[in-house]
């Protein structure tokens, strides 16, 4: 039985030291170094919590910007987040690509197929990305226009403020956070309504 008390007391202070005592230390440096990513990077408007600036939002009104199309049920759902595992050859995939082809042709009157990034008929891997590429948000612009009665050179600013570059500098291309930049859309049309 000798064996047994030093078993307890490694176990026990294994679990407060390692399951306790570092998430506490970690999650108390973020709150102070981190708070704002910490805290889910949260987007606020009047006060409240309206998305999180790194994940996507279902967006499919006309006046406002589309992103990348989600493989969650229901779109954009944080807790389901996956991709689709569909593989190019697979017919439903096929058959995915042609309908959100289809809906971006209906409300783009013009829209050629060569024209629509790939990134607005695919979805990402993780079914919740919140930005697309800065072609898929200016080929949007005459729908939005249209849409809102914003002038299409407005939009065009818009988006252009809303440009992020390659993350770190390095990693990807330049890239427009659809959540961001329809809140700029949406306080154009209401601006005194957000804050």
């Amino acid at each position: 039985m000798k064996w047994l008390r030093p078993i307890v007391g490694v176990t026990l202070g294994t679990w407060l030291l390692v399951g306790l005592g570092y998430p506490l230390v970690m999650t108390g440096i973020s709150q102070i170094l981190f708070p704002y990513q910490a805290n889910g990077s949260q987007i606020r408007v009047n006060g409240q919590v309206v998305a999180s600036q790194h994940v996507g939002q279902y967006f499919n009104q006309p006046q406002y910007f589309w992103g990348r199309p989600s493989a969650t049920t229901p779109p954009y759902n944080p807790e389901a987040s996956s991709p689709s595992n569909l593989g190019p050859t697979n017919k439903l995939l096929v058959e995915h690509v042609k309908a959100r082809i289809k809906a971006l042709q209906a409300s783009i009157p013009g829209l050629k197929v060569s024209q629509i990034p790939i990134s607005l008929v695919e979805s990402s891997g993780s079914g919740l990305d919140p930005d697309i590429t800065v072609q898929s948000a200016l080929i949007q612009i005459p729908r939005v226009a249209k849409a809102t009665g914003l002038s299409e050179g407005f939009l065009t600013r818009l988006v252009d403020q809303h440009v992020l570059g390659p993350q770190f500098g390095i990693f990807g291309k330049d890239r427009v956070n659809v959540v961001e930049l329809n809140l700029a859309v949406y306080e154009a049309l209401h601006p005194h309504q957000s804050s």
